[in-house]
């Protein structure tokens, strides 16, 4: 998809997916603007000092606000939708706050992309939206089922939707492995189980993912990456191989195992060579649409403990040894090698 001369919108445009979009789309196009729309001023001017770009615009908002909305939405042509409350448990803690940004603020910018005619709308979702046991999870799949209802809600307005979803992203902001490098020397790592396993995704691997899913999206899909999985035992080993591992017990809604697509979704999932999209059950979606995806089998679970694709801990301390290098790293790269 060719983004130049267009406009770009990216909500929690300040966080780490953010900039990764942002220097990507600037590295590979010329919008005609590109708007990072946040609540963080702060963030805002740090980022202001890493890029450059004469098309780039700042906006000091919140998805709660739609007025707001109305304003910074105005000439866009697409919108990447990465603002969250994110913290299960933060979000556990201060329910209602995760309603507002999550779920009532999703809506907000439903309303606004259909009133303003935007083109495409991609909304970034979360493994623990699939069969969510925590607050967070259920914030995300009400939010997943409001975008895809939304492609309905447009009637005949141009406006399409879609949903990105994924699962840990390496070396975000509070994920794991950045606190194991921080205690690796203290002798003791903290785990929740010995039996649990995640599935992990870079950053720019996702950044490729969302911009690859804004382009192939006809409206109503749920797109899901093939990427593979690690046992949390085998990252703390990748890490620090002689510490001591102190289990600490599963915190409040928090999994054993992940799961991004559950087996009812699997009964309307179709297979790609990269990637699963989870079907609408629109009526006017038909075969035309599926381009060349195969269905899953049936009973079909793709949770981070069934599958395929599991990284050993030579492909975790890999991809450690490129974080801990300031190198983005390459999950699939270091899986395959």
């Amino acid at each position: 998809m060719d983004l130049n001369g267009r406009t770009i919108l990216i909500t929690g445009g300040t966080g780490s997916l953010g900039k990764k979009l942002t220097r990507k789309i600037l590295a590979r196009y010329r919008p005609k603007r590109l708007v990072i729309l946040s609540r963080d001023e702060l963030k805002q001017s740090e980022m202001m000092q890493t890029f450059h770009d004469p098309c780039l615009r700042f906006f000091i908002g919140d998805v709660r606000d739609k007025e707001r909305l109305y304003r910074a939405f105005d000439g866009v042509d697409y919108v990447v939708h990465a603002a969250a409350l994110k913290q299960v448990p933060a979000a556990e803690y201060n329910p209602f706050e995760a309603i507002k940004t999550n779920v009532l603020g999703a809506q907000n910018v439903i309303d606004v992309c259909v009133d303003l005619g935007i083109k495409k709308v991609v909304a970034l979702s979360t493994d623990k939206a699939a069969n969510p046991i925590n607050l967070y999870g259920a914030t995300k799949l009400c939010s997943d089922k409001l975008f895809i209802a939304g492609n309905s809600y447009a009637g005949s307005k141009p406006t399409r939707f879609s949903v990105v979803r994924y699962g840990n992203v390496v070396g975000s902001r509070g994920s794991v492995i950045p606190l194991f490098l921080k205690m690796k020397d203290t002798g003791t790592l903290p785990l929740t189980d010995t039996r649990m396993t995640r599935f992990w995704i870079t950053l720019d691997e996702g950044a490729d993912f969302v911009l690859a899913s804004l382009e192939r999206m006809k409206g109503g899909e749920i797109f899901v990456p093939k990427i593979p999985s690690a046992k949390m035992t085998d990252v703390a080993r990748a890490i620090a191989p002689n510490a001591q591992i102190k289990v600490i017990g599963i915190r409040a809604g928090e999994k054993l195992h992940e799961t991004l697509i559950s087996e009812d979704d699997g009964r309307l999932t179709l297979e790609y060579d990269t990637h699963f999209v989870i079907q609408p059950q629109f009526t006017w979606w038909g075969e035309e649409r599926k381009n060349g995806g195969k269905p899953v089998t049936e009973g079909f679970v793709y949770s981070s403990d069934r599958n395929d694709c599991v990284l050993g801990v030579h492909e975790i301390k890999n991809i450690v040894q490129e974080f801990t290098n300031g190198e983005e790293g390459h999950i699939l790269r270091a899986a395959n090698n």
